[in-house]
């Protein structure tokens, strides 16, 4: 992913209002992002822990989405929850479900579109091996880094199309 500015992470975002875009907190540190190593930005808003933003190449243009997890609830640490993007499993509360609110006519109606995401949004990470899930050890794959990647991109791509979904071109 090339590295992107301030400007044009804020222009991206096509869920939410012009004002939402401007007051979402933004990473810090875009300059010490590792750029190389991401399929899409993902961060967790750290004051406001139940949002999550994404910024991905869709069709050739950056889209980024604003999304919400659920309150809060317990969660035991025996169990593994299973990220649908980047399949990496995760003890505890290392998974979430983020609901975007769907782009058009339908997300101003209040519908939305949900997938299982590593908590932290750092998918590109976890499939190329720079990070690693707590307490959790990666399954045995015969796939290479390449076609992991290459699942995990096509897993976003399919959730970004349901987002899109009901659109008359693509945004």
């Amino acid at each position: 992913m090339d590295p992107l500015t301030e400007t044009e992470i804020r222009d991206a975002f096509v869920n939410c209002s012009k004002g939402e875009a401007r007051r979402a907190n933004l990473p810090r540190d875009l300059d010490g992002l590792p750029w190389a190593d991401l399929d899409f930005l993902g961060w967790r808003d750290p004051g406001a822990p139940d949002r999550g933003y994404l910024v991905a190449e869709r069709h050739g243009r950056m889209v980024g989405l604003s999304m919400r997890a659920p309150s809060a609830a317990s969660r035991s640490l025996l169990r593994t929850s299973l990220c649908s993007i980047c399949l990496t499993s995760h003890a505890g509360s290392g998974v979430d479900l983020l609901a975007a609110p769907k782009v058009g006519p339908a997300g101003r109606q209040g519908n939305t579109v949900g997938t299982y995401i590593c908590a932290d949004l750092a998918c590109s990470l976890y499939v190329r091996g720079r990070k690693t899930s707590a307490l959790v050890r990666r399954m045995e794959e015969t796939l290479t880094q390449e076609e992991r990647v290459a699942r995990a991109r096509a897993n976003l791509a399919a959730f970004l199309d349901k987002v899109f979904d009901g659109t008359q071109a693509p945004a």
